[in-house]
């Protein structure tokens, strides 16, 4: 077994005090020892039908000059309000709870400030959850700490990863049988997207490792998938044998500009059945996005896209059918 693939070991003892409601912890219909039902798993898709995502609390959240938009905030004097944030971090969990989609909220800390970004440190799989391993020094602790919390809410965990580094905006989890990795070399490396390949291509799956500038952060600011057969890119900055092989392999694009993917516009998260969550400042996109038969929320989400992030990066789907 290699290194990427071993269990992690029990990370957290008890249960940690998760601020979410008692009757959103347990659902499904399997069952454990003791006849407590057990939380329905797994995703196989980015746009099957979200059922269970999991957030986190934005109470110490703070720009941090870790990519080009959160430095380019700051040269303009930005900053956060975390009484802002949590309101608005309250609206977007509404909106999901709008939409039927089940939330856990993983508790803040205050020396993660980034913490809100639930989608870069740990990974849903159809097999369970993979701790992933951040390259961003600021970010580290993070993984084992939400990795701890999935554990005890009653998630299964497949194991972590141990080679390089990989982060989750990196990844997507196109349909089943197909995953796309980003690799930058900063945040996620060779060494990283290959530990994570490797788990995929271990139970049959194509894993496609796609290598890109740095200057983007993570794949999911220039490509996302909206529904199985379609997805944002920035077709300005995709390499065109990447959006050849996309091509070839069936995937409609909606093209998105630069200006547009720097202002998080490519950053959306499909809820299934064509609808999609998207920022209240991706005006055009939205609308190109209606024009195609989306159903488009909107969510004003403006202190966590100053920090680089949009509602793909402030959400990662633990169960979607």
């Amino acid at each position: 077994m290699s290194r990427a693939m071993m269990f992690s070991r029990p990370i957290a003892e008890g249960r940690p005090d998760l601020l979410m409601r008692r009757e959103h912890t347990i659902f499904g219909e399997d069952w454990g020892a003791g006849g407590h039902a057990l939380p329905r798993f797994g995703v196989s898709s980015e746009s099957g039908v979200l059922d269970t995502v999991l957030l986190g609390a934005p109470c110490h959240l703070s720009i941090v000059p870790a990519n080009s938009v959160s430095r380019e905030s700051l040269r303009n004097g930005l900053c956060c309000s975390t009484r802002h944030a949590r309101a608005q971090h309250a609206m977007l969990a509404e909106a999901l709870a709008g939409c039927g989609v089940r939330t856990h909220v993983v508790p803040a800390k205050p020396d993660l400030p980034d913490l809100a970004f639930t989608r870069d440190t740990t990974l849903m799989t159809p097999w369970g959850l993979v701790e992933l391993r951040p390259a961003a020094g600021h970010r580290r602790a993070e993984a084992p700490y939400v990795a701890g919390i999935v554990k005890n809410i009653g998630f299964p965990l497949l194991g972590r990863i141990e080679e390089g580094t990989v982060e989750g905006g990196d990844v997507s989890i196109v349909r089943p049988g197909l995953v796309i990795i980003g690799c930058s070399g900063e945040r996620t490396d060779e060494k990283g997207a290959k530990a994570l390949a490797s788990i995929f291509e271990r139970k049959g799956w194509q894993a496609i490792v796609y290598r890109y500038d740095p200057h983007f952060l993570h794949l999911d600011t220039i490509f996302c998938m909206v529904d199985s057969a379609r997805a944002l890119a920035c077709t300005d900055v995709l390499d065109d044998d990447f959006l050849a092989r996309l091509g070839a392999l069936g995937i409609d694009l909606v093209p998105v500009g630069y200006k547009e993917a720097r202002k998080l516009g490519c950053n959306v998260l499909s809820l299934g059945k064509k609808r999609i969550l998207s920022t209240r400042d991706n005006a055009h996109v939205n609308g190109r996005l209606r024009a195609l038969g989306y159903e488009v929320i909107e969510a004003d989400i403006g202190q966590f896209t100053q920090c680089g992030g949009g509602v793909h990066c402030l959400t990662m789907p633990l169960a979607r059918h």
